[in-house]
């Protein structure tokens, strides 16, 4: 069988900035980017009839509501992400849970229903995490890294010690679709520097998308019925030489016959007895 790509945009605008105590013009400018750049965005997407998950913090919805309703108006998926991109583990469970319930009810007005899924900024859950979204009612998560084209259910009450095996945890009912910094937009691709740290980024876009086409490759010659998600931010991809080089792997990717689909669309599939991502070995030709 074929496979599902899964076009995600973390739409953080100012709010990545804020949680890195950054508030002056300059980097604040970077995130107002991604608001420029989410016209252009969608248009690409209209031209080629794709759709996609936009996870979208609630201080961005607050702050650019015209910006995050043009994306419920061109029906692409909104999900949870954070009130101002916080890091969920340095939270207390009493703040986590008011940040995730303030987000659910600013996105859920925007939406006009609640959220069905989410994304932790950072890729970082707490211990409570997966409790809080369901008692929220959220259906599926995207933010760990268990596997690469298998969605699977997620586990709460896991104990990893230091001086003995770690203990698995219960499985619930949320649905994990997984991601992997291997295929994210931001660290390729964004220059950043801290105190004692850089991050390089500003790679090529002919290197960043030929690795991703070789992991939709590689999906569709081992696995039947994979999914691979894709992330990307609008202050990042939207750049023109980005942009033109996402718009050249996206031809590459309906040439090779994928399909595209939201990911709330693949967590309820998923629920249904859809086995996505069975791997089975393909033996290479000589």
């Amino acid at each position: 069988m074929g496979g599902t790509v899964c076009l995600t945009f973390d739409f953080d605008a100012m709010s990545l900035w804020i949680a890195r105590g950054l508030r002056s013009p300059g980097p604040l400018s970077r995130g107002e980017f991604g608001v420029h750049a989410i016209p252009r965005l969608l248009h690409l997407l209209e031209r080629r009839d794709l759709p996609a998950t936009f996870f979208i913090p609630g201080h961005t919805v607050e702050t650019y509501p015209d910006a995050c309703r043009r994306i419920v108006e061109a029906g692409h998926e909104v999900g949870l992400h954070g009130y101002v991109h916080e890091t969920v583990s340095d939270l207390t469970p009493e703040q986590e849970r008011d940040v995730f319930w303030r987000s659910h009810e600013i996105l859920s007005e925007l939406v006009g229903r609640p959220p069905r899924g989410n994304r932790t900024p950072s890729w970082d859950l707490s211990p409570h995490t997966v409790p809080i979204l369901l008692e929220l009612g959220v259906r599926y998560d995207s933010s760990l890294m268990s596997t690469d084209y298998t969605p699977f259910y997620c586990r709460t009450g896991d104990e990893v010690p230091t001086d003995r095996a770690a203990r698995l945890g219960e499985e619930t009912d949320l649905v994990e679709i997984p991601v992997s910094w291997s295929l994210d937009d931001y660290p390729a691709f964004e220059y950043y520097r801290s105190s004692g740290f850089v991050m390089p980024g500003l790679r090529s876009p002919a290197v960043v998308f030929g690795n991703w086409l070789d992991d939709v490759r590689y999906m569709l010659r081992d696995f039947d019925d994979g999914v691979c998600v894709l992330t990307f931010h609008p202050q990042v991809i939207g750049r023109g030489h980005r942009l033109l080089g996402l718009e050249r792997f996206l031809d590459q990717l309906q040439d090779l016959g994928v399909a595209f689909d939201r990911l709330d669309h693949v967590a309820e599939q998923f629920r249904g007895g859809r086995r996505y991502g069975t791997y089975r070995f393909a033996p290479v030709k000589a």
